[in-house]
């Protein structure tokens, strides 16, 4: 594993086993999250073009089906506000975003760093570089709609928002294409069984410390980032998830994550 917590010049050094991070005495702020995620993903690293479900789908043999790309537009700025009012339930739970650098990414989200059982496993339809260049501008908030038509898809027995097979996803406001649950892999398992002892940081884990079946683009290193978040349940229909500065402190929430289902039924059968 490479351990960026401590890095400030070119050189990085291997480290052979999983190592915590302690990020309380190093990191302060959400920034130092970006400046690591700077490391690890070169300026020059290209765009890329939206994806469809579809082809989220044909990439992962355990991704659920996915939907018509119709969906309700959405306004930004509900996404930007701050948590509702109305003492909505709060937890913390732990975010894990990983993927190789010209992979696709994957977010997980646990009741904590030791659940071996995640409460959600996504793929979103941008490559890890995408995210890294997007947190350079200071603020990343992701933004995934449920639309009309998902939503009729879910079963009546299964309401949760954990349920919906396929999103449409939305980086800083713009719509950047799709993000579709899927089922935990051996590699997924893998992949978490080795971060299981650290709480808090990033950096890229060696491939002979994982297997090679995550979607990677021919890379060799899986990148990570792992922090804690605040769960906040609106209500059935939206959530919302602010990561935690190191040093426990909540503000700026310079990441966050929003789930949202519409009660827009779109038009036709």
């Amino acid at each position: 594993m490479v351990d960026l917590g401590s890095q400030r010049g070119q050189v990085l050094h291997l480290m052979s086993t999983a190592t915590s991070i302690d990020c309380g005495s190093q990191v302060r702020r959400t920034s130092s999250f970006r400046s690591l995620m700077e490391c690890m993903v070169p300026a020059c690293c290209g765009g890329f073009q939206p994806t469809s479900p579809s082809s989220l789908s044909d990439s992962s043999s355990n991704s659920l089906s996915s939907s018509s790309t119709s969906s309700s537009s959405t306004s930004s700025a509900s996404y930007e506000s701050s948590p509702a009012h109305h003492s909505p339930s709060t937890s913390t739970v732990t975010g894990t975003f990983f993927g190789h650098r010209k992979g696709r990414v994957s977010f997980c989200l646990q009741d904590s760093t030791k659940s071996s059982r995640p409460l959600l496993l996504m793929e979103f339809g941008v490559p890890t570089s995408y995210l890294a260049r997007e947190m350079r501008h200071g603020v990343l908030r992701i933004a995934l709609e449920c639309c009309g038509d998902n939503r009729r898809r879910v079963h009546s027995g299964s309401r949760s928002l954990y349920g919906v097979p396929v999103w449409s996803m939305y980086c800083n406001g713009r719509k950047v294409g799709y993000a579709v649950k899927r089922q935990v892999t051996a590699n997924d398992a893998t992949v978490l069984k080795v971060m299981q002892s650290i709480s808090v940081g990033a950096g890229v884990l060696p491939k002979y410390m994982v297997s090679s079946g995550i979607d990677g683009g021919g890379d060799d290193q899986l990148m990570y980032l792992r922090a804690k978040f605040e769960r906040v349940i609106g209500s059935t229909d939206s959530e919302s998830f602010y990561m935690i500065n190191p040093d426990g402190s909540s503000g700026g929430q310079d990441l966050s994550i929003f789930l949202l289902r519409s009660r827009v039924t779109p038009n036709g059968p």
